[in-house]
């Protein structure tokens, strides 16, 4: 089974190219951060060690509660890392079970935000990167998460930069107009299949 991992900073587009890929019925599409949200809520695994780490706050009502773990992560790397060790695990495991599950589908798309910086792409026969001008990225960002540029700014230098994620990507995808895109995604289909 093939998988093809897609990956690209803030605001370059990965979600709008995943929706144009899901007009093909014969692939899976595998969106890692959907996935952590879901088992982050629903695994006792994942509860009971974040919990253990983060306090008893970080849940309410049995629900992940967002804001406080994310107070606490986003300006810590080392809590970062902790929770992602916690996570991760989970999610490949459930990613691998998806795979086994859909072993009819031509390829699994598998969408990851941090497809490298988690070494993800370690299981990923191909990978495709999106990229964006950094203005129209900026720009994008602004208007979708009500943000300053400054926290954008910011975010896009914590990831890893579109050139170093290129270089190591089998397919790009500069996603600047839709119908250019469009074109770029269906031309990769036919290559994998």
């Amino acid at each position: 089974m093939m998988v093809v991992g897609i990956t690209g900073g803030i605001g370059s587009g990965k979600s709008t190219v995943v929706k144009m890929f899901s007009q093909f019925e014969d692939i899976a599409i595998y969106i890692a951060d959907d996935e952590a949200k879901k088992l982050m809520n629903s695994s006792n695994e994942i509860k009971s060690k974040l919990i253990s780490e983060f306090g008893s706050d970080t849940y309410q009502n049995n629900t992940l509660n967002r804001p406080y773990l994310a107070n606490i992560v986003f300006n810590n790397k080392e809590k970062l890392a902790t929770l992602n060790a916690i996570v991760h695990p989970v999610v490949n495991k459930h990613l691998q079970d998806f795979i086994k599950y859909n072993s009819n589908k031509k390829y699994i798309l598998y969408e990851n935000a941090i497809l490298f910086e988690n070494g993800s792409n370690a299981f990923c026969d191909k990978i495709i990167t999106v990229i964006a001008p950094k203005d129209i990225r900026i720009q994008r960002v602004i208007k979708r998460d009500d943000s300053t540029i400054d926290v954008v700014k910011n975010r896009i230098k914590n990831q890893w930069s579109q050139n170093k994620k290129a270089l190591q990507s089998h397919y790009i995808i500069e996603n600047i107009t839709l119908s250019n895109t469009e074109s770029q995604v269906l031309k990769i289909h036919n290559y994998l299949t």
